[in-house]
């Protein structure tokens, strides 16, 4: 009894402590380190000590009974989605097991959306690799790691990743908790939570996208009926100059006739549209599949580094270019596809939506017909 009551007394001393380190998010950007360190101990406090005791208790004790587990599982729960910090559950392949609510605001990503897919995914191309090597280090229990990464849609602020690994029980295999903490170069601010609406209210920013489409659509509508019939480049050219700057960064028309030759590149710059231009489209899987299969494809964080092929100097297009989304719609017209539109989205741009493919792929048949001359 004097070891169930001890454990009881450790455990809401660890809860008293988490619930200060939650009101220490406020402090300023130099005392970020310290907050983060009395985090990491906390857990591993957790990890080495408690969960310990907790097993031992378990199997020296009366069974427990079922309300009992629930119970003990609801609190461990509660603390792990109310930590103040960003953390995450992955597997040794690095692949999200689950998110708290500070993780997912950090990262923009929800957590069902996560939950299956790569953590690395979120990540800088050059940081995935040593990202996915240290989780399985930590896995394979050779000892906790800390490492600096950099998230696709914020590459210039870096993160701090700290790793370790735990073993819950009931599981064959070891997971690792990744707690992440902005560097000291610039902190992510999340977003504000708006307070629930205690009325039902119009979605505005869904009216405004659909707004957006909407005259995103117009705009290609005259530009395609005022451009001169079956004129193939002044067409492309035409939809393309439409598409790049507010709806794309990036905009690669291809013509797939035998041989494929690329139409029109629109970059953020000169140079780089300039480069692209002279890479050879038959070298671009993405293209090719696209051709051959005649199925737009939406890409939220590529995982393919070479999807789009590499550029004059050997590097990925991809990686190069910071795509954090793309869209490839292939231009069909008498059941065949005669060329391809490839957009891309870098940086911290929001990814293409669902509804943004749909409407681009109702855009490529008009730009088949204008551009074959068909009625």
């Amino acid at each position: 009894m004097e070891k169930t009551d001890g454990f009881g007394d450790e455990l809401a001393d660890f809860v008293r402590r988490v619930a200060e380190l939650k009101a220490a998010r406020s402090v300023t950007g130099g005392d970020l380190p310290t907050v983060l360190d009395a985090a990491i101990f906390e857990l591993d406090h957790v990890a080495d000590q408690l969960w310990p005791w907790f097993e031992r208790l378990s199997s020296a004790g009366p069974p427990r009974t079922p309300s009992a587990d629930r119970q003990e599982q609801h609190l461990l729960r509660a603390v792990f989605q109310r930590f103040p910090l960003p953390v995450a559950l992955v597997d040794r392949e690095a692949v999200v097991r689950r998110l708290n609510p500070a993780a997912t605001v950090f990262t923009g990503v929800r957590s069902g959306y996560a939950t299956g897919r790569p953590l690395s995914a979120l990540l800088a191309h050059a940081d995935r690799a040593a990202f996915r090597s240290q989780t399985a280090a930590v896995a394979r229990g050779e000892g906790d790691r800390s490492l600096t990464v950099h998230l696709q849609q914020h590459p210039s602020a870096p993160v701090h990743a700290t790793l370790t690994a735990l073993r819950p029980s009931g599981e064959p295999h070891p997971t690792v908790l990744v707690v992440m903490q902005p560097g000291a170069q610039g902190a992510l601010e999340p977003p504000a939570r708006p307070a629930p609406p205690t009325t039902r209210i119009p979605d505005l920013a869904e009216t405004t996208r659909h707004a957006t489409l909407m005259d995103l659509l117009d705009e290609m509508t005259t530009a395609l009926l005022t451009a001169p019939r079956g004129d193939r480049e002044t067409v492309l050219r035409r939809a393309a100059g439409v598409l790049h700057g507010g709806f794309a960064d990036w905009v690669i028309a291809d013509a797939t006739a035998s041989p494929v030759s690329r139409t029109a590149v629109l970059a953020p710059s000169p140079e780089e549209a300039r480069a692209l231009a002279a890479q050879d489209p038959a070298r671009c899987p993405l293209v090719i599949e696209t051709t051959r299969t005649g199925a737009p494809s939406l890409q939220v964080r590529p995982q393919d580094p070479d999807a789009f092929g590499r550029d004059p100097q050997g590097a990925p297009v991809l990686v190069r270019a910071n795509v954090t989304s793309l869209v490839c719609v292939p231009l069909a017209a008498d059941g065949s596809v005669r060329g391809t539109l490839t957009l891309f989205r870098c940086g911290a741009r929001a990814p293409f939506s669902m509804a943004e493919a749909k409407a681009l792929d109702t855009m490529s048949r008009h730009i088949s017909l204008a551009a074959t001359g068909i009625d």
